[in-house]
């Protein structure tokens, strides 16, 4: 969610005011996903680099965000949405700690949909600690080298209980990921836009939405494979015969995504 600061420096106010606007429109694009039938939505609301921004724009956005979790956490049970966080939580002040946790535990119960914030978040960071508790897991004989699979790295993530990512949106006219789930996009369509955070609205997530309707996601594999008919499934009845070396994987890979 790029370009706060910048939109609020275009139009003669403070970064602070920018990133007031800014949660305007998270606002708006949660209601959209819930509206559109979005079951995951992961917003990159402050990274580990963000940290290094000037202190009264840190205090500013720590205090923003107690309010946001604060005012949102009953619509957001009334939406039926389930708010969760990724990232190092304790490194927030106590009090945003405490008002994030509040509405984390006030809409536990919601399953309509998953908003996850990512807090004091890195995705190389992620990835690091990930690898090191494997390499302890490893160390102490609870698991074997041979186990440490992309399956076994993904479960070790902070993110382990979402789905791989299908839209990675930036808004702010960058083309780069920024550290931003860097594991978990790895087959993601990308769409980056020129327009700032603040201006991001329900048009221009409708607009995404219409541009990854158009893709043809292919997870390696060819066009052909993509639309060819299912083969029929093999008796033993799991969807792999394992003496038919011909048997198409994109029932697995679509699973996967």
């Amino acid at each position: 969610m790029d370009g706060n600061g910048r939109w609020a420096q275009a139009n003669g106010l403070s970064r602070v005011e920018g990133h007031a606007e800014g949660a305007r429109a998270v606002r708006e694009a949660v209601r959209t996903c819930r509206k559109e039938g979005v079951e995951y939505l992961t917003l990159y609301a402050f990274s580990v680099a963000n940290w290094g921004r000037p202190r009264p724009e840190v205090r500013a956005l720590m205090n923003l965000l107690l309010d946001f979790a604060e005012r949102e956490k009953v619509e957001l049970r009334d939406q039926d949405v389930k708010l969760q966080v990724i990232g190092d939580a304790d490194e927030l002040p106590l009090s945003t700690r405490q008002a994030v946790q509040s509405a984390i535990d006030y809409t536990s119960q919601c399953n309509g949909m998953t908003l996850s914030l990512a807090l004091s978040y890195g995705g190389r960071a992620d990835i690091v600690n990930a690898a090191r508790a494997l390499a302890l897991q490893v160390k102490s004989g609870q698991l074997l080298p041979e186990e440490v699979t992309e399956e076994a790295f993904q479960r070790a993530l902070s993110t382990n209980h979402l789905p791989p990512v299908d839209l990675l949106i930036r808004t702010g006219g960058e083309r780069r990921v920024s550290d931003f789930l860097l594991f978990e996009s790895a087959y993601a369509e990308l769409y980056f836009l020129p327009i700032m955070w603040p201006d991001f609205n329900a048009k221009a997530l409708r607009d995404a939405f219409a541009f990854f309707s158009g893709r043809e996601r292919r997870f390696g594999l060819t066009g052909e494979q993509v639309h060819a008919p299912a083969p029929p499934t093999p008796k033993n009845g799991h969807g792999f015969d394992p003496h038919d070396s011909s048997t198409s994987l994109l029932s697995e890979a679509a699973s996967a995504e």
